[in-house]
């Protein structure tokens, strides 16, 4: 099928993001809107409660001169009052520029450079000095605040004088053409160009998305008997549990939306209390990265393995693999059912409970998650609900739905969304979320007028045309290689830009491998090559939490220096590899890999803030391992 299209049968208001915030305050004033942690508790805040610090803290940013349309950066890590100053900004008319806390200062000097930000909101003193350097280089910041210097207090003593009129004027600026936030991109290559995303943007994307996925986002059904409804709705309420950067666009939709839903929302900031936190949050779903997915399954597998329970659990997984499988047949054979229920006992009651014990749903974006790891969570009673997009689309433009669901594509196209499969393979999107365009600098007006500048000067701080990616026909070209299925269904199947071609002219999609292989209890991270060259090789990183287990069931040393070249761990790397080449043709299939001493991480630059490779950084610094592959 060449192209798709899903009717759009559910209305879009008109208005604003915060319109959500005043309905529910003044509408449904005790219901519980977010739980925050607290002295190793949840302590529960009401509607009417935020809406009133929503509130406060908006007169603050509009006494300090923040005019509508002002952009306000956010650099935090994830929590309560990070959604309390996006909202906050929103109410005073202004645009939201959120960055990621583990940002570089160039990064950091280069979004506020380039969002013309005027005032900044971060988490820590240690941001706080980082900002601070930078400002003789940004005339235009004026304000910066700190949530650990009591900003949320700071601002609302600041604020005391100005109306509530004055407010509501100022909350009421923006209509759906306006913009909202500045999202940028996190630069897999080059420098991250800013996303204009509008009010209209994210409410289409609230309501098509909050209206599929119903079944996370509204309340489980009661019983029949009023008394036992009412003991159980707590258990019932919808609530999820926000552990992604707020930085990014997956984890903000669903901020937007819970508040839209009245879904009660945490927030959990370090993730090595995330298990301690799901626990005692108890949410109804998540949402994570599939790396977030791969690590908790290969944590499971390797605990199991050093308890002396290895065979156990890998039973279990085939069981769950191939019980969700014959799901989608329509028909589970007896001594399959069987199996199941003795496993689900036995171990994936366990695996729930590390989520909560709630927990019936995740959502799972920003790479290929698997089928194999798909079926394995729908098969312990979590199903993973694959979707696609980019911050350029609001989030998600395609979802596997609780009712439309086939493991191993991300869905179908949204409610109002139409998807089309160009002539190169490249996918095509139109659709309500689609962006407003690139931020063409501080002033976007007069971003154009560079007469004083030449060309080459001019082109690292431009960000691209918006003709570039959206078609005279109002297509927006995605970069992604796709297909779609006779029922809607979309697969993806490569990125276009990063298609390697072999000496021998064979295209190869190395993300495919790559998912693959790092699926691997022992692999942290993948990079496939062989562009230009004889066959596809992989550089691989090993797993430092899930290695030790291995070295010590093998009496081995755990430092990964000691074990590039052992040759049981090749052994061992080896079956991933050849599990990896079982999805693809022997021309495109791995002939030799090579492990590598240190690891690839956010902090040395070499994956983004979602954990994307940033494949020219990786092939930059290994460039001698890569010509190793080719010496043997």
């Amino acid at each position: 099928m060449r192209e798709y299209s899903t009717a759009l049968e559910v209305e879009v208001p008109v208005g604003n993001l915060t319109d959500d915030v005043v309905r529910n305050g003044e509408q449904h004033p005790d219901d519980v809107a977010f739980s925050r942690p607290a002295d190793d508790a949840w302590r529960d805040v009401t509607a009417a409660e935020f809406l009133a610090e929503v509130r406060g803290v908006a007169k603050g940013l509009v006494a300090a001169g923040i005019e509508p349309g002002d952009r306000v950066v956010l650099l935090s890590r994830t929590r309560y009052e990070w959604t309390l100053l996006d909202y906050a900004i929103w109410f005073a008319g202004a645009v939201t520029v959120p960055v990621y806390e583990t940002s570089s200062d160039d990064q950091v000097g280069w979004i506020l450079r380039d969002s013309g930000a005027v005032a900044a909101v971060v988490e820590t003193p240690d941001h706080r000095s980082r900002v601070s350097r930078l400002r003789a280089d940004l005339p235009r910041l004026h304000h910066l605040w700190s949530f650990d210097g009591d900003a949320v207090a700071v601002l609302r003593t600041l604020g005391e004088d100005v109306s509530d009129d004055q407010l509501e004027s100022r909350r009421t600026t923006a209509g759906p053409a306006d913009l909202a936030t500045l999202i940028y991109t996190s630069g897999t290559t080059g420098r991250p160009k800013g996303c204009r995303l509008t009010h209209g943007n994210f409410l289409h994307e609230l309501t098509v998305a909050v209206s599929e996925l119903d079944a996370l986002f509204g309340a489980a059904p009661g019983g029949d008997d009023e008394a036992e409804a009412a003991r159980t709705a707590a258990d019932r309420a919808p609530s999820t549990l926000l552990f992604l950067p707020l930085a990014h666009v997956f984890a903000r939709v669903i901020q937007v939306g819970c508040v839209r839903a009245r879904v009660r929302l945490g927030h959990s900031a370090d993730i090595k209390h995330l298990v301690d936190d799901l626990g005692a949050f108890r949410p109804t779903f998540v949402l994570a990265v599939p790396r977030v997915f791969e690590k908790v399954f290969n944590t499971a597998s390797q605990r199991a393995v050093a308890d002396g329970r290895g065979g156990v659990f890998n039973r279990a997984a085939e069981t769950a693999i191939a019980w969700s499988r014959a799901q989608d047949g329509g028909r589970v054979p007896l001594s399959l059912r069987l199996r199941h229920r003795l496993f689900d006992r036995l171990v994936y009651g366990r695996l729930r409970e590390a989520l909560g014990g709630r927990c019936a749903y995740a959502v799972s974006g920003g790479a290929p998650l698997g089928e194999r790891l798909g079926h394995f969570y729908r098969g312990i009673g979590v199903s993973v609900l694959e979707g696609y997009g980019l911050t350029e689309t609001t989030a998600a433009l395609t979802v596997n739905t609780p009712d439309a669901q086939k493991i191993g594509t991300v869905g179908r196209p949204l409610p109002g969304a139409s998807v089309r499969v160009a002539d190169d393979g490249e996918l095509l999107f139109r659709g309500g979320q689609v962006f407003a365009g690139y931020w063409q600098g501080e002033d976007p007006a007069a971003a154009t007028d560079r007469g004083s500048e030449t060309a080459s000067d001019a082109a690292p701080d431009t960000a691209p045309d918006i003709a570039e990616v959206i078609d005279a026909h109002g297509w927006f070209h995605t970069g992604d290689i796709g297909e779609i299925d006779d029922e809607g269904f979309v697969r993806i199947t490569g990125r276009k830009k990063e298609i390697l071609v072999t000496a021998g002219g064979k295209n190869v999609s190395p993300t495919v491998l790559e998912d693959l292989v790092r699926a691997h209890p022992l692999v942290d991270q993948c990079l496939v090559v062989g562009d230009g060259r004889p066959f596809i090789g992989a550089l691989v990183t090993l797993d430092e939490e899930t290695l030790p287990a291995w070295a010590e069931q093998h009496g081995k040393s755990s430092r990964v220096a000691d074990l590039l070249d052992d040759p049981d761990l090749r052994a061992e790397l080896q079956r991933g590899v050849d599990t990896a080449n079982e999805a693809v043709s022997r021309a495109e299939s791995i002939r030799a890999f090579r492990v590598l001493a240190d690891s690839w991480t956010e902090e040395g630059g070499q994956l983004t803030p979602s954990l994307k490779l940033r494949r020219a950084v990786v092939t930059r610094e290994h460039g001698d391992d890569v010509d190793a592959l080719y010496r043997r």
